[in-house]
């Protein structure tokens, strides 16, 4: 059974911070998150002029000097994320803690790799924290529904692709031999290109079948495209309306601050943590 310190809840610098950075329902944490998004958004901005070449000679220093800038801002703020949980190795491996790494590690690369600063864009992933700062938390939950979802339909969509593999290169294969290069199969890799685009529907045209019998296996591997894309779909449905039915909890938790917990959880399902 616990004791009374552990039940008891944490105080100190650490619980401040975490209540600021990783909740929104205080006015400080709301404030905090709402200047974050605008940080991320003018640093992505940023990048992007530095990208097109007339803003780049003319403006180029001030870019560059503004990049570091938000760069310096986001690493202050990546430490004191790791600072207010406590077991910050959690946090650091989950999907926040890797996007916020991230997003400042391309600065540091361009100055061994010239150029690695475009990577920068990646910060537009932390803009998911929008969620938390206006309160839509049953967007947050809906997203957790869909990565658990497609996490469940993983073994079945791997068998579906595989299936497609096999299918491509079959055909691949009879197109080779029935056009041949003359009519631009000039070997199985391109033949295969050409079924890859044809079962998707898409229909570059780029080549096309000239003899009857492979207008045909075209036609059939067409209509098979209709059928091939309904497949995908059925099967995340599926696991989709059957994740729908068990909902998520929005709080972030003060050991790791990893989200996405049972409504009736009282403790972290990753690090243990009390919630």
């Amino acid at each position: 059974m616990s004791s009374p310190s552990e039940q008891s809840p944490p105080e100190g610098i650490r619980f401040r911070l975490h209540t600021i950075i990783f909740e929104a329902d205080t006015p400080a944490g709301r404030a905090f998150d709402i200047a974050l998004l605008w940080a991320i958004v003018f640093s992505i901005i940023a990048v992007m002029l530095e990208s097109v070449a007339p803003l780049r000679e003319r403006y180029g220093p001030e870019l560059r000097a503004a990049e570091w800038f938000f760069t310096a801002l986001f690493s202050i703020e990546y430490v004191f994320r790791l600072i207010a949980v406590r077991r910050p190795l959690l946090y650091a491996r989950s999907f926040y803690g890797l996007v916020d790494l991230l997003a400042i590690l391309p600065t540091f690369l361009s100055i061994v790799f010239p150029g690695a600063q475009s990577l920068l864009v990646v910060r537009v992933i932390r803009l998911l924290r929008v969620f938390r700062v206006l309160k839509l938390a049953h967007l947050l939950g809906q997203a957790e529904i869909l990565i658990t979802a497609l996490r469940a339909s993983r073994p079945k969509i791997t068998v579906f692709l595989g299936t497609v593999l096999t299918i491509v290169v079959v055909m691949g294969a009879v197109m080779y031999v029935v056009e041949g290069g003359a009519n631009g199969f000039d070997s199985i890799p391109r033949a295969m290109y050409w079924a890859i685009v044809t079962v998707t529907t898409v229909g570059f045209g780029d080549i096309t079948p000239k003899t009857v019998l492979g207008q045909l296996i075209a036609s059939v591997l067409m209509v098979m495209g209709y059928g091939i894309i309904a497949v995908p779909t059925g099967i995340v449905s599926v696991e989709l309306a059957a994740a729908t039915r068990h909902a998520v909890d929005t709080r972030a938790c003060l050991g790791c601050g990893v989200q996405g917990h049972d409504l009736d959880a009282s403790h972290c399902k990753y690090c243990g943590h009390s919630l």
